[in-house]
């Protein structure tokens, strides 16, 4: 069994329908990951495509959409937490975006 340290492992959803216009491109998607997530997370992480879905609070209607899901595993320094908020925040401004999904648990990783 390999040895690992204790780390957070973070799965982030980013929605990429953006109301008024087309969905976030693979370009504008590209170019969000190397100004904000590149250096918040500049050890390393996985980008996923999805098919996500999700009920809007406000009306109740079902709305689906492709996702980018960003896996991290990173150490629990003090200055995760922000991290992980930077960019949640960041994508919510610039896409508009009500919400980015964020699932994030205890783990033992190595690399």
């Amino acid at each position: 069994m390999a040895t690992g340290q204790k780390m957070l492992v973070a799965e982030l959803f980013f929605g990429r329908n953006v109301a008024g216009r087309e969905p976030v491109t693979e370009a504008e998607w590209a170019a969000f990951a190397a100004q904000v997530l590149t250096p918040h997370f500049p050890d390393g992480f996985t980008v996923i495509d999805g098919d996500g879905q999700w009920r809007d609070p406000r009306t109740g209607r079902i709305a689906r959409e492709r996702t980018k899901i960003m896996l991290v595993a990173a150490r629990r320094d003090p200055d995760l937490g922000r991290r992980l908020s930077a960019v949640i925040d960041a994508y919510k401004t610039r896409y508009h975006q009500q919400s980015v999904g964020l699932v994030a648990r205890d783990s033992c990783a190595s690399f």
